[in-house]
């Protein structure tokens, strides 16, 4: 197993998952303004759990993946960020990437966490890959996001459509 390395910043927590995360990474994927911008259907409990043990295969198989992400005073799971490779069958293409994304539960949302979170994995990110092509794809309705891909270095490149909307390509 890859070490998945714990960043920390003034008032998160970035970790790996464990399976202990599994209901409150549930309750997560059970809001509706998360899964709005990502495919829109609100997944079962079986894909829930897919996308738990997929975090665990990115990081041991790449070398990177996606960070459970904790607020340290509470010590509440708040959301994920990170990156992944999915071999997503479009163009432009962002297989070989360093694909960035991030969530965070909404009543957490509105606080700068998605972007502090970012720019942490972003900074262990560099120091791993150096020179690699970091990519992300905003939907383009999702305001708040695109205006953290800004924030986070990210500059639009592109439009594609994505499980029938019309999404941003970004690199960094």
């Amino acid at each position: 197993m890859t070490h998945i390395p714990t960043l920390t910043t003034d008032r998160l927590l970035l970790r790996g998952h464990t399976l202990d995360d599994f209901d409150e990474f549930l309750e997560l994927w059970k809001h509706k303004e998360i899964v709005r911008f990502i495919g829109g259907e609100m997944p079962t409990r079986e894909q829930v759990w897919a996308r738990l043990l997929r975090y665990a295969g990115l990081w041991h198989h790449l070398g990177f993946g996606f960070f459970a992400v904790e607020e340290r005073q509470s010590g509440r799971l708040i959301g994920e960020v990170g990156f992944l490779d999915l071999h997503r069958d479009m163009t432009p293409m962002t297989e070989g990437t360093l694909e960035a994304g991030w969530g965070i539960t909404p009543p957490m949302q509105g606080k700068g966490y998605a972007t502090e979170a970012m720019n942490a994995a972003i900074a262990w990110a560099d120091r791993q890959f150096a020179g690699r092509r970091m990519t992300c794809i905003v939907d383009l309705e999702n305001l708040p996001s695109l205006r953290v891909a800004e924030k986070i270095g990210f500059r639009r490149i592109d439009k594609l459509m994505l499980k029938d909307r019309s999404n941003a390509i970004f690199e960094r």
